[in-house]
């Protein structure tokens, strides 16, 4: 049987909103955090101290300093949310202006500035792949990656259309200990704290 363009629309639809609604059921009682990609759930195992949330901390910190009174570098609830596209996410940092956090439900992604991630130790290719692919799709301009098991990072800018849908055409790469550039602001990344060898939940 074949189902009509609408009806398969209507499915995806359908199931994205019950992933959705699976998430946000089970805020607070799994370890972690839970997003919706357009494979499915992803659940990122990240400690609530550490390398990982210490970094946000820096991150935020270093931004505001920076930034004028009315931008936000926030952490935290609530998602970032494309219905159509089937994607809820929720980045380390959102750098938004302070009027359009004044919104019931998710933050729209097309108000954000920039989403910066952390990258997790236990799910790398969810920073690395999936968000690459994920975050231009739901129209956020600027994508700024830091890698504390390599002391590297990377500025994704300039959404084009290709085949397979939008895409960063630019990337600028970085160490740790070189100044970086998210929209018109200007950072430090020296001292920004590295995973230790050891095992962790990071």
């Amino acid at each position: 049987m074949t189902i009509a363009p609408d009806n398969a629309r209507q499915g995806a639809s359908h199931r994205y909103r019950a992933m959705r609604d699976f998430v946000q059921s089970t805020d607070d009682t799994l370890p972690g955090k839970l997003e919706v990609t357009k494979e499915g759930i992803v659940h990122d195992m990240v400690a609530p101290v550490g390398p990982h949330e210490l970094t946000t901390v820096h991150l935020r910190r270093r931004l505001e300093k920076v930034m004028p009174e009315e931008m936000v570098a926030h952490t935290g609830e609530p998602d970032v949310e494309d219905e159509a596209e089937g994607i809820m996410r929720r980045p380390d940092v959102m750098v938004i202006a302070m009027v359009d956090m004044d919104v019931p439900g998710s933050f729209d992604p097309r108000s954000l500035i920039a989403a910066i991630e952390v990258v997790s130790r236990s799910n790398p290719d969810n920073d690395w792949v999936a968000k690459v692919r994920d975050y231009p799709l739901m129209g956020i301009p600027i994508y700024a990656i830091f890698d504390p098991r390599t002391g590297t990072g990377a500025i994704l800018t300039d959404i084009h259309s290709t085949p397979e849908g939008p895409r960063y055409a630019t990337r600028k790469d970085f160490v740790y200990g070189e100044d970086v550039t998210i929209d018109n602001w200007t950072i430090q990344t020296d001292n920004l704290p590295r995973y230790k060898d050891q095992p962790t939940d990071e």
